[in-house]
């Protein structure tokens, strides 16, 4: 018998740049239902990123970044016949921009002696620029689905 579907949540658009991807990173940085401190902390971001960049518009450096750190293909494993296996797949739409989020704010919590602001702000050019600690993990996945290229049959 398969599984129900999960239910998805419908996460509104912020305030400033009216955007769902916006209102979905506001709620990754979130931490213990504290939404106005990731509020401050990703404006403030956005704003650094208009500072350092001197763009107009920070939404532009952060879709590339999404864009840059999102992963194409994955590794998930698979038991066969009494042994796993890691069958390379596709990445969902849904799935490549919620991995790509938390691995930017993971990468920018894992840096230390600034705000969150700046180094959110960081991150987020960095990884426009395809450089950095998210868009390095991307490139890990990708070679580990590339090495298991073997056993893609098992892929269901």
């Amino acid at each position: 018998m398969r599984r129900k579907h999960k239910k998805t949540n419908i996460v509104k658009p912020d305030s400033k740049y009216s955007s769902e991807k916006v209102g979905k990173l506001i709620n990754y940085v979130m931490m213990a239902g504290k939404k106005n401190v990731a509020r401050t902390v990703v404006y403030g971001a956005f704003d650094e990123i208009k500072e350092k960049t001197k763009t107009e518009n920070p939404m532009e450096v952060f879709d590339t970044a999404l864009k840059n750190t999102g992963p194409v293909m994955e590794v998930r494993s698979r038991r066969v016949g009494g042994a796993n296996y890691q069958v390379p797949v596709e990445v969902r739409p849904e799935r490549r921009l919620a991995l790509s989020m938390r691995w930017i704010i993971e990468a920018a919590r894992s840096k230390k002696g600034k705000p969150m602001h700046i180094k959110l702000a960081d991150e987020l050019i960095a990884a426009s620029k395809n450089e950095g600690e998210a868009v390095r993990k991307r490139e890990n996945t990708h070679k580990m689905a590339e090495a298991n290229k073997a056993f893609a049959h098992f892929a269901w």
